[in-house]
């Protein structure tokens, strides 16, 4: 073993992210002092980001498993059955969602960027080409001195990584709240097609065969990215630019086509991308999960900069890099391939039987450690946390008692379209470019959607998530965050399949954020079993709270929703605009809503509250989950019989909102009834109760045949239909289609000109 090493003193433990018990664990698993190689490694497989050492416990209760699940949480991405390719194989749609949260912080620009890269190669490692990308953003007040700065650094990062790569970025969610003033949030997703007995995973087997590195050069960039992104922001954010990493889309690009060309052959025995904490975790986990060792000559890694050390090598994060195990005598075509696209390939080591990671630098052995205390014993918390009713207790929330009403309807409306929280996203969307690859079928609706290339076929994507909610009750806030991407896949006709999640919240060490953390979980997993809409991969990332000047402490608990449906026949899929004047609109939500609670409280939390009353209070609106499956598939079955011509579900807003959304899409307007004589106006126009759609009905009388036949079914029965109005005109509410549109469109053209 090599003696040269800098010292390990408690205080080089401590930059490295370990607490006095997690060095003990070290000295305990490898039986001696580690040197600052194997220090750096156990630091960065043990930080939060890698290791979920505070959430993995509860990760476990999430269901995970459906007929058409092929592969669930524990490989690159997740895997569902999509049914027949073009040429009669089955295919697979392979997704994940991740967070560069701090990078972005840092440096917006590049955070975005290499959070868009390192989740396309999530993807693709598995054999899939990546055919979608989407995003869930937040962030803080647009007053704040940063802010317009981060979004338009943010923005253009995610544009500029995707348009290049000629991946369609087809759907997203922008929002802004003061708690993420000093951490904002960037979430990216992929969703990728393969066939699947195309597809790649992790294992490394097969002692002696050679482990091959491709892609870019390795250089200094990311240093203890992991470590950085597991812990919260002090007051020296702008100090930990250099652990960001530089991403290349046209390396990216160069690296999809000659992964899936070499794929196409059958010389790869195991793949891994080199995502959080580089070398270090694509080699760990692919002989981890192989139940093998692996042997590395670090003279041999492609490196830019001079003079890398080991430990720099295995920590960067320099992007556009993967990790591969080939079959033997599989070494010079795999080559070919690599150099034909002006890429790296270097073999850099073997599998070996001995389960320990070895490393070999200048002919000494600079790094030795048994793979089990490095991965499959990593530390796993049991961390304390608030029972729901002290959580409730802990963060103030009470019923509303004093509810407000609306004095103009209209002007309202106006004032919560301009409103940076529903305003048009149109100079974002302007930014992505959605139709690259020619198989965008629909943006901007309630989901995005793609054609499955060469078939009838549709993927349909949606990103939710409603962080006042999860914060005034985490339990329902995960529900709902769950339901809500049901509903959008279920308004554009698909049949919802499996969720990606990335669970960001703040220090997991304060119980009330941990409660947060459990809490919302045991919602989504909720959620998930009666809707029969597993999770099946994910991200957490915690510790996003800033000491920063100027900037917040926790952000609010986000449990970002990446759903994922199947549409059968594109020709039935379904948009949110009015269609024609004359057609009859009906409100779809549960039977409940007719006869009001009245200590129930349809305003809670809402925007309509915030936005027109400065008001933040209430509980969380509750979801009854059967009745989001009942509701669901009635409208599945509207859209598949043709008896509805827009679709659009009720969510920011109220009623109100999303009606103003299908006006503002077609420019047809809409007449409407007065409302309920057991509502107030703002209850009725503005409260945000779940499980409601909006639909439009060009035969009434087919409609009334069809529900007739479906009251024999009680799920059927629970949910109502009520007719509230007809299409037509050039208003809504008292508000044109046209100062809506100026209003809606306001926000963002005024402040990136400001």
């Amino acid at each position: 073993m090599s003696t040269k090493t800098s010292e390990i003193t408690p205080e080089v433990v401590a930059q490295h992210g370990l607490s006095e018990e997690e060095y003990a664990r070290v000295l305990k698993g490898l039986g001696r002092e580690p040197n600052l190689v194997e220090l750096g490694i156990f630091s960065v497989m043990w930080s939060e980001h890698c290791s979920y050492k505070s959430s993995r416990l509860h990760l476990k209760k999430l269901p995970t498993e459906a007929p058409w699940v092929i592969c669930g949480p524990g490989e690159n991405a997740g895997i569902i059955d999509i049914g027949a390719g073009p040429d009669g194989k089955p295919q697979a749609a392979i997704f994940k969602m991740e967070s560069h949260n701090h990078p972005s912080y840092i440096e917006p620009y590049q955070g975005a960027a290499t959070g868009v890269g390192g989740i396309l190669r999530d993807v693709f490692t598995m054999g899939a080409r990546p055919v979608a990308n989407a995003n869930a953003l937040r962030f803080g007040r647009p007053d704040h001195p940063k802010m317009k700065h981060l979004v338009q650094g943010v923005v253009a990062g995610i544009g500029g990584y995707g348009n290049c790569v000629g991946v369609p970025t087809v759907c997203g969610e922008t929002n802004f709240h003061p708690a993420y003033d000093g951490n904002i949030l960037v979430n990216a997703m992929t969703v990728g097609v393969a066939d699947q007995d195309k597809i790649f995973y992790s294992a490394a087997t097969g002692v002696g065969n050679p482990i091959v590195y491709v892609g870019s050069k390795t250089g200094r960039d990311g240093i203890h990215g992991a470590t950085m992104a597991s812990a919260d922001f002090e007051e020296d954010a702008e100090a930990k630019r250099p652990t960001v990493q530089v991403g290349d889309p046209f390396t990216e690009k160069l690296l999809i086509e000659a992964c899936l060309e070499l794929m196409a052959t059958d010389a790869i025995v195991a793949i891994q991308d080199m995502g959080a904490a580089g070398l270090t975790s694509s080699s760990v986990e692919m002989a981890t999960n192989g139940k093998a060792g692996i042997r590395l000559d670090m003279n041999k890694v492609p490196c830019r900069e001079e003079g890398m050390t080991p430990y720099e090598m295995m920590l960067s994060e320099s992007q556009e890099r993967m990790l591969m195990v080939l079959k033997p005598g599989k070494e010079a075509m795999a080559q070919a391939i690599f150099e034909k696209w002006e890429l790296d390939f270097a073999i850099i080591g073997e599998v070996t039987d001995t389960q320990h990671m070895v490393l070999e630098f200048d002919g000494e052995v600079v790094c030795d450690i048994p793979l089990g205390p490095l991965a499959a014993d990593a530390p796993e918390y049991d961390r304390p946390y608030l029972s729901r009713e002290d959580y409730a207790t802990w963060a103030g929330i009470s019923p509303m008692t004093d509810r407000p009403d609306s004095a103009d309807v209209g002007a309202d409306l106006i004032k919560l379209l301009a409103s940076p929280n529903l305003c048009s996203r149109s100079w974002i969307a302007e930014q992505y470019d959605s139709q690259v690859g020619a198989d965008t079928l629909q943006t901007g609706g309630d989901a995005g959607v793609v054609r499955v290339h060469g078939t009838k076929k549709a993927l349909a994507i949606s990103t939710d998530c409603t962080p006042r909610y999860v914060y005034a009750d985490p339990y329902e806030g995960g529900k709902q965050a769950i339901a809500e991407a049901y509903r959008n896949l279920c308004a554009v006709g698909a049949r919802p399949l499996a969720v990606t999640n990335c669970l960001n919240f703040a220090n997991p060490q304060r119980p009330e954020i941990m409660a947060q953390l459990v809490h919302a979980l045991d919602g989504m997993g909720k959620a998930c079993r009666v809707l029969d809409f597993p999770i099946v991969s994910g991200n957490v990332s915690l510790y996003n709270e800033s000491k920063a000047t100027g900037g917040g402490s926790a952000i609010l608990p986000t449990p970002a929703i990446g759903g994922v449906g199947i549409i059968d026949d594109y020709d039935y899929m379904m948009t949110m605009p009015f269609k024609a004047a004359g057609e009859t609109i009906y409100l779809i939500a549960p039977e409940t809503w007719a006869t009001p609670d009245p200590e129930r409280s349809h305003l809670g939390k809402s925007l309509w509250l915030s936005e027109i009353h400065g008001r933040d209070e209430g509980r969380a609106p509750p979801v009854d989950l059967t009745l989001e499956k009942a509701a669901g598939r009635i409208i599945r079955e509207l859209i598949a019989d043709g008896l509805v011509s827009a679709v659009h579900d009720i969510s920011d807003g109220g009623l109100a909102v999303a009606l103003a959304e299908m006006a503002m899409a077609s420019g047809i307007g809409a007449q409407l009834d007065a409302g309920h004589a057991d509502y107030s106006a703002a209850q009725w126009w503005f409260g945000e109760d779940q499980g409601r759609y909006v639909v439009t009905v060009p035969d009434t009388d087919a409609l009334n045949r069809a529900l007739a036949k479906g009251t024999e079914n009680d799920e059927t029965a629970a949910v109502g239909f009520t007719r509230i109005g007809t299409t037509g005109g050039d208003s809504v509410l008292g508000a044109s289609v046209d100062d809506m549109r100026a209003a809606h469109r306001r926000f963002f053209s005024e402040w990136m000109e400001s």
